[in-house]
């Protein structure tokens, strides 16, 4: 398969650049696999779409302050001659660091910009004494950087650190972010992008998918580089993805197996669900790739955002709903004037 039969157009307007004031007013676009039709709703009526027996998945993974923002020490920059013009900037630029996943006590995985210029063994020095050094480079120009001193790292980023999100949410973070770019149920702290479906929820929504009759189970799929990089290969196939934590506690994992019909909340969820269920392994790391053609053996139903073209979530919504009902939904969407990716609306596909 062609990258390329997963893009479609869409209006930049419709990129939503600010939450709703409300959680739950969001519409919703349902789509119904056997039937190939759709219906356009609002996700208050989520609840209505579950029954006695299903079983709804949510990604308790908490978002950090993921971006730092320092200036280069000089450890392992070039000289730069007394009679340059550019003398005053030397050193003195931004330099940008987005944490991706640890890798050890003190050392991360991050991508800094500007990239060029940050060689091994350079510093990076942040507000309030942190500094790191980058000990590694990565295949796709990821780094891996080591924190020094002792203070605790995520108090330090809660400190010092933005709110990471994504490039096209064209503003700087507010202080609002911090809370609405968080599920309510988040816990697990290590996610560097929310896991946008699960925005949607609020407690009164939560209680009625319970009276519905559905079971609610929570598992931790900590969202990096594998679920919002860009696929580097114009051939589906041959596409990969970096590995992410995942983790199904015994109950959750107990309710997901007894379920009639697991209804999962986000495209983590689902790779969740479905990496637990070929490995059989409840903890580890998944670079699960989900595209058309994927037989999915537990999830029977789910909920999604809107999605960036030719990316891996795209296709695995192909792969669930059917690429042709998929990109016709999307084309509906665009038509309707949906709200468009994390801060958008959202889709249920049963």
């Amino acid at each position: 398969m062609d990258l390329a039969e997963f893009d479609y157009p869409l209006p930049p307007e419709l990129i939503a650049q600010e939450p709703l004031p409300d959680r739950a007013s969001s519409r919703m676009l349902v789509v119904h696999r056997d039937e190939e039709r759709w219906e356009d709703r609002l996700f208050r009526e989520f609840p209505s779409f579950l029954r006695a027996g299903d079983c709804l998945v949510l990604n308790d993974s908490r978002v950090f302050p993921a971006r730092l923002f320092g200036q280069r020490a000089g450890v392992r920059s070039l000289a730069i001659g007394k009679n340059n013009p550019k003398r005053h900037e030397y050193l003195s630029g931004i330099v940008e660091v987005f944490l991706l996943r640890p890798v050890g006590p003190r050392e991360w995985e991050a991508l800094v910009r500007p990239g060029r210029k940050m060689r091994l063994g350079e510093r990076i020095r942040f507000d309030g004494g942190l500094e790191a050094e980058i000990i590694a480079r990565g295949e796709l120009g990821e780094r891996t950087i080591r924190f020094e001193g002792t203070e605790d790292l995520f108090a330090a980023f809660e400190r010092i650190g933005h709110v990471p999100l994504p490039p096209y949410i064209r503003r700087p973070d507010e202080a609002a972010d911090r809370e609405r770019y968080q599920t309510i149920f988040a816990r697990e702290k290590g996610s560097v992008a929310a896991p946008t479906a699960g925005l949607h929820f609020t407690p009164e929504v939560l209680a009625a998918c319970q009276s519905q009759g559905a079971e609610t189970a929570y598992v931790t799929l900590h969202v990096g580089l594998g679920t919002f990089q860009p696929l580097h290969t114009e051939s589906v196939e041959c596409a990969r993805l970096h590995a992410e934590r995942y983790r199904i506690a015994p109950e959750a994992a107990s309710k997901i197996a007894a379920a009639s019909r697991v209804v999962a909340v986000g495209t983590t969820s689902v790779r969740t669900v479905e990496s637990a269920a070929r490995s059989g392994e409840m903890e580890g790391e998944t670079d699960i790739f989900i595209y058309p053609g994927f037989t999915f053996e537990r999830v029977g139903a789910m909920l999604t955002n809107f999605h960036l073209p030719r990316t891996s979530l795209l296709l695995l919504v192909a792969a669930f709903a059917g690429k042709s009902l998929a990109l016709a939904a999307y084309k509906h969407a665009v038509e309707e004037r949906y709200r468009f990716y994390s801060y958008g609306d959202c889709m249920l596909i049963v």
